[in-house]
């Protein structure tokens, strides 16, 4: 294929996801979110930076962001590029092992909206109750270089993930 093809094809695709239909969904318009043990194994394969989005069901912000942050064809790009993305239920009943290490919702079935360890441990603050919404920068060794808790408007979280690149 030649050069101007591929060109006229990278400009084109974006614009025709972009006029699709809601049910047609174009593959690149979306996060490739990946689950803790998936990333545990990515992270051994090729090291990157990481982002942490942890939501609820119930939780209005967090669909919000996923609407419009994770929606937006620069966050997408960005984070499909430079990121691994995760994607949490903070509710989950999974036990999820990651890093040689089982977690566990222990909250489960005591608690009205029970959170899961992961969540507690990497997006808690001390003395202030577990929020939502919550997303956590990672740098490419998984320590924690950012924390954010509250909604992301699309223009905030390209900035955020720019400001993230350049550290």
């Amino acid at each position: 294929m030649s050069v101007i093809v591929q060109n006229v094809l990278g400009i084109l695709f974006p614009i025709l996801c972009l006029l699709a239909s809601p049910v047609a969904q174009c593959q690149s318009s979306d996060v490739k979110w990946l689950t803790f043990e998936q990333l545990e194994k990515a992270l051994a394969a090729e090291p990157r930076r990481v982002l942490v989005d942890f939501y609820a069901d119930w939780c209005a912000y967090c669909r919000k962001m996923d609407d419009a942050a994770f929606r937006d064809p620069e966050v997408v790009a960005a984070l499909n590029s430079n990121f691994y993305a995760v994607r949490m239920n903070v509710e989950t009943r999974d036990t999820i092992y990651f890093s040689g290490v089982r977690y566990v919702n222990r909250e489960a079935g005591n608690k009205r909206n029970p959170v899961h360890e992961i969540p507690l441990l990497l997006a808690s603050r001390e003395g202030v109750p577990f929020t939502l919404p919550a997303v956590v920068l990672f740098d490419e060794s998984f320590q924690i270089r950012n924390r954010y808790f509250e909604y992301i408007s699309p223009e905030s979280m390209r900035t955020i993930l720019r400001n993230s690149l350049s550290e």
